[in-house]
């Protein structure tokens, strides 16, 4: 058994059966709809989601997990004698990797690992992954640390939006310019950089039309993939997620093309239909 838990948020999007078989823990942030609050994944579906917010006509808010949610999942491995690695949302976007700086205080000195990944959903996981792949092997905490710091800043993440509706009601775009660009067909492109998201590309036009915008990015780092792993990513768009399978698997090759669905923190800024691309560069 590895001496190592690897710990992540659930932002990161993992499907249960991977947090199962790689043994990667996980801590729930919240959705709330006015007085009632969620916990992402487990009290909350992203079907759930979409029908309250067709309901009601309002997008919930998000939060982070506090300082007592982070100290009641490290406490059991750290009297089972674990080290932990927590690897966790954007500090740009939450308060969740702060949070767990706090209550990593709680315990001794250098047993508790806080990356933060400058990144979101898969583009966590997939950091999440390689350092399960390490902890299996027996490598020391703090070489895993070191290795997956260094591939923080190469996890490339791609959104292709469908609606501009979330973003708006989010306060991420004017509601005029939420009109005109779903008047318009456009859809945007968003890419993590820095660990913030930003708009990196419109693409007017059918929805096939965004997919292989989605496609011709990862094309451009042909040459510098890592091909261990890709991960693709949907909320409520199956059809468009297995067009992207069937595209990455005929234009190249990787060890593993994971799919995901995006859990209700991602969907409730992205919105239903959305779909992503994260991997890796050397």
């Amino acid at each position: 058994m590895s001496k190592v838990q690897i710990i992540v948020d659930s932002t990161s999007d993992l499907s249960p059966e991977i947090i199962k078989n790689k043994n990667i823990a996980l801590v729930p942030l919240y959705v709330v709809f006015g007085e009632n609050e969620y916990k992402d994944g487990i009290e909350i579906t992203t079907n759930d989601l979409f029908e309250k917010v067709n309901l009601t006509g309002n997008l919930p808010k998000t939060s982070a997990p506090t300082p007592m949610d982070f100290y009641n999942i490290f406490h059991p491995y750290i009297e089972q004698g674990k080290d932990i690695i927590y690897i966790g949302l954007s500090s740009h976007l939450s308060a969740t990797v702060q949070n767990s700086k706090i209550a990593a205080l709680e315990f001794p000195k250098d047993r508790i690992h806080i990356i933060d990944s400058l990144n979101l959903s898969s583009g966590i996981a997939l950091l999440a992954l390689q350092a399960a792949d390490y902890a299996d092997i027996g490598m020391e905490t703090k070489l895993i640390v070191k290795k997956v710091e260094e591939m923080v800043p190469k996890i490339q993440t791609f959104f292709a939006i469908d609606t501009l509706e979330y973003l708006q009601k989010g306060g991420r775009c004017s509601a005029i310019q939420s009109f005109i660009g779903n008047m318009l067909k456009i859809r945007p492109i968003l890419k993590v950089i820095d660990g913030k998201i930003i708009l990196y590309e419109k693409v007017r036009g059918k929805k096939e039309k965004t997919l292989d915008a989605l496609l011709m990015n990862l094309l451009k780092d042909k040459k510098k993939l890592d091909t261990s792993r890709i991960a693709l990513i949907h909320s409520l768009s199956p059809k468009d997620l297995e067009y992207l399978k069937e595209e990455v698997s005929s234009l190249l090759v990787f060890e593993e093309i994971l799919t995901f669905e995006a859990g209700c923190v991602i969907s409730s800024h992205c919105g239903p239909k959305a779909v992503g691309i994260m991997y890796s560069t050397k």
